[in-house]
């Protein structure tokens, strides 16, 4: 019952593993900017939920209407600088990563390095569950993986069935050639830096419902972000959801079966024996690259 247990919670984690992912695979595969600065953007997110929650006594899950827009605005300002800086690939990498150790230093003057979570008065989720049998669902878990099946159901149905969609996975393929035939390359880039921001709004709220937050945390989630979007395919909404439901699951079991301190290592071998034999990603489904 406890691997059960264990492959359940981890299921349900790895929801929130990849919507903390979706922004960056995205950006990636279509946009070819590796955007570290993502990780900023679910830093601040977070905070900003905790700082409505506690100083306003507004619900957790309702400052979702003030963060989504100011993450959404943030994002099309960061898309808009790598734009105007024309930045390769690995360059975006270099400015994305000072732009998030800004970020972090900018966390540290205003909310202090101490260890600052929401607490029981103003955050009801943290301790709620349900039980069905033996088997628990904390209600934190059940709302990540809920709003992680409704945006990649989103993002596969507007990357595939609307004409943004296409225009974009065109940009991924040739952008030079998508412009020639009238994509505005700059346009959907601003929308969808901005529609990747408000993904980390939607990270950091979740995140901050059932963990404490430091500034330096965001360094903790390089390893597993990067985990999810490597496995499930660069630039494939689907691909990452399923991944994150790997990687939760892998982590999980591995704890309870072996050891919790074993689990990365499990997991970062999983991840080159992957490499090895499906470099593209374990979920690629399409030519998003």
């Amino acid at each position: 019952m406890n691997v059960v247990q264990a492959t359940l919670s981890g299921a349900l984690i790895g929801g929130l593993y990849a919507l903390m992912a979706i922004g960056l695979s995205v950006t990636w595969g279509v946009l070819r900017v590796i955007n570290l600065a993502h990780f900023g953007l679910i830093l601040v997110g977070a905070y900003l939920t905790l700082q409505l929650a506690t100083s306003w006594g507004i619900d957790p899950l309702l400052t979702l209407l003030v963060t989504v827009p100011v993450m959404f605005v943030a994002g099309a300002a960061l898309q808009w600088l790598f734009d105007r800086l024309a930045l390769s690939e690995f360059n975006s990498l270099l400015v994305s990563f000072g732009l998030l150790i800004i970020t972090i230093q900018v966390a540290h003057n205003v909310w202090t390095a101490d260890f600052r979570r929401m607490g029981a008065d103003v955050n009801p989720y943290a301790t709620a569950s349900f039980s069905i049998g033996r088997l628990v669902f904390p209600v934190t878990t059940l709302i990540a993986f809920g709003l992680a099946v409704v945006v990649v159901a989103g993002g596969h149905l507007v990357l595939r069935r609307t004409f943004a969609g296409r225009a974009m996975r065109a940009i991924a393929q040739d952008s030079a050639v998508a412009g020639a035939f009238g994509v505005d390359h700059r346009r959907l880039s601003l929308l969808l830096g901005g529609v990747v921001g408000a993904t980390a709004a939607l990270a950091g709220t979740v995140f901050s419902l059932s963990n404490a937050l430091t500034p330096d945390t965001a360094y903790e989630w390089f390893g597993i972000v990067f985990a999810v979007v490597i496995l499930g395919g660069i630039g494939e909404v689907v691909g990452t959801f399923a991944a994150g439901v790997l990687v939760g699951v892998l982590s999980g079991v591995v704890s309870v079966v072996w050891s919790p301190a074993a689990a990365p290592f499990v997991l970062f071998s999983a991840i080159i024996l992957a490499l090895l034999l499906r470099p593209r990603g374990l979920f690629t489904i399409g030519a998003a690259r």
